[in-house]
């Protein structure tokens, strides 16, 4: 029942790997090598379950030849998701490429087992069982490697990270390469395990772990970086647009009031939209007096008069005055929301929905499809 279950989730998972790479591919009209390389960490590891299953469910070859010849399709996965890593990062300038060294290896173990096949008699396999332990053992080395390099890329080498930093905090990055360190484990206990009492049930909750770990890591991949891709061209729209379009929220707020203290918001007012202070997620009142050179009471008195909002809903106006400018232009369809608001100055997608619908009545969604 056991042994069921476990088949189960490998074909599964396996027919799960096929569907996001054909879903991922077929969705983007230019696909990235960021996004190339994250759907053959996904494709290798679906390669890798069905064979597993194929084997698990006995299905046999009437030639010795091909029930012998197991694919390392394993030993891409680590390789891949390290390609995928750097381009992320968009660091591949500054670190050294490893995906020649695998495909390489990869090369030499297939002509290895071909030859060692062809040379042994036929159902004798005692010679090819300590083989493929070695040659697991080689992959695994080969694995933990890169997986030090990207452990090291991402809580060491923080100066690598500086590019990404202004559009995604990692944090998911870390929280998956600290439970592939508890993965990695697994692996080399099961080899261990499987060494000793040659029982392939060791490897059970290691492809269990490793196919939840991986399709989790695609997926997330996959958001994250058209998240990022978004913002990043958003950015660039927002340096070309610079206070065109959100110098309308300043003029509907005016007042006859004072025209000395007129004049003085004005110019605090243009001076947040001419240098898009408002798209700073971090933008305190502190830190905008401080750059003003004058008191934040003062500064926050003079918000609350002129713009009848205060200090928080004046900045969010003017983020959520920018929002409808991208979401209601159509060169801005392909875009996702949540890059709009994280672009916008917004810190998380619940913050800009909750910004947007209270300036509105509105959720993003709607305003998109209405506008």
């Amino acid at each position: 029942m056991g042994s069921n279950f476990f088949n189960f989730l490998l074909i599964a998972g396996a027919v799960q790997g096929f569907i996001f790479n054909g879903v991922t591919l077929l969705s983007r009209k230019k696909v990235d090598k960021v996004i190339i390389f994250l759907n053959l960490t996904v494709f290798f590891l679906s390669l890798n379950n069905l064979q597993a299953w194929l084997i698990a469910e006995e299905y046999r070859f009437d030639m010795f030849f091909l029930r012998q010849f197991l694919v390392p399709w394993y030993l891409f996965i680590m390789p891949m998701f390290y390609m995928f890593l750097i381009h992320y990062l968009k660091i591949q300038d500054k670190v050294k490429d490893y995906l020649k060294i695998a495909i390489v290896l990869f090369l030499v173990e297939l002509i290895a087992r071909i030859v060692l096949i062809a040379s042994v008699p036929e159902n004798d396999t005692s010679a090819i069982r300590i083989y493929t332990s070695t040659e697991e053992i080689i992959n695994a080395t080969f694995s933990i490697f890169l997986f030090c390099k990207c452990f090291q890329i991402i809580f060491k080498r923080s100066k690598l990270l500086d590019f990404i930093a202004d559009y995604d905090n990692i944090k998911w990055l870390k929280i998956f390469l600290i439970l592939g360190g508890f993965v990695l484990i697994f692996w080399v206990l099961a080899i261990i395990l499987n060494n000793y009492f040659n029982d392939d049930r060791a490897y059970y909750p290691l492809r269990l772990a490793t196919s939840i770990l991986l399709y989790w890591i695609g997926y997330q991949g996959f958001f994250r970086y058209t998240i990022v891709h978004d913002r990043i061209l958003l950015r660039g729209k927002l340096a070309e647009l610079k206070s065109g379009n959100t110098q309308k929220v300043v003029v509907q707020t005016e007042t006859n009031l004072v025209e000395k203290h007129q004049q003085e918001f004005e110019n605090i007012a243009n001076y947040i939209i001419a240098e898009q202070r408002f798209l700073d997620t971090k933008l305190s009142l502190e830190q905008l007096s401080d750059e003003l050179e004058i008191s934040a009471g003062h500064l926050s008195k003079l918000i609350n008069t002129y713009s009848e909002y205060n200090f928080s809903d004046y900045i969010n106006s003017l983020r959520v005055s920018q929002a409808k400018v991208f979401l209601k232009d159509d060169d801005f369809d392909n875009y996702t929301i949540v890059a709009i608001g994280l672009e916008c100055g917004f810190n998380s997608r619940s913050t800009f929905y909750t910004a947007f619908k209270k300036f509105t009545d509105q959720t993003p969604s709607e305003y998109r499809k209405l506008s």
